[in-house]
């Protein structure tokens, strides 16, 4: 298990070195070793060569440390089994969720409701329909059936 914490922390630096060596090249074109500069090697053109080439090399590292990663991964956790010491069945839920519980006394009718104290007033008498009612009103006959 220490081997799989030192390795995760390796690759953990390993990462910000690669985000960090990204991050100060210039993004020109021509990167990945193409052509060469005989101007040496702390020019413009031999720093932009080192840092292709860490930058490659961080990257291999990465996606090596990633795969040997994932191999200890599985490996360590491929003998456990399931532990069913703590399954539990669930109870009945009854069929009608609003029902009282078992066991619950029975509730009486619900009370009734007071009826109201005066009776409602009479709708006013309508005024005769004028003579193009049917014309203006585009809806006047979708009611009669």
């Amino acid at each position: 298990m220490s081997l799989f914490i030192f390795l995760t922390v390796v690759q953990a630096l390993v990462a910000a070195a690669l985000v960090g060596v990204i991050l100060i090249q210039k993004s020109e074109g021509g990167g990945l070793g193409v052509g060469g500069s005989p101007a040496g090697f702390m020019s413009a053109r031999g720093a932009a060569d080192f840092l292709t080439r860490a930058t490659t090399v961080l990257a291999a590292a990465f996606v090596g440390l990633s795969i040997v990663l994932a191999a200890l991964a599985v490996g360590t956790t491929s003998g456990r089994e399931i532990d069913t010491s703590l399954q539990r069945t669930a109870p009945a839920v009854p069929a009608d969720p609003l029902a009282p519980p078992q066991g619950a006394p029975a509730a009486g009718p619900a009370p009734a409701q007071p009826e109201p104290a005066a009776p409602a007033p009479a709708a006013p008498a309508k005024a005769a329909p004028a003579k193009n009612a049917a014309s203006t009103d585009p809806l006047a006959g979708s009611a009669k059936q």
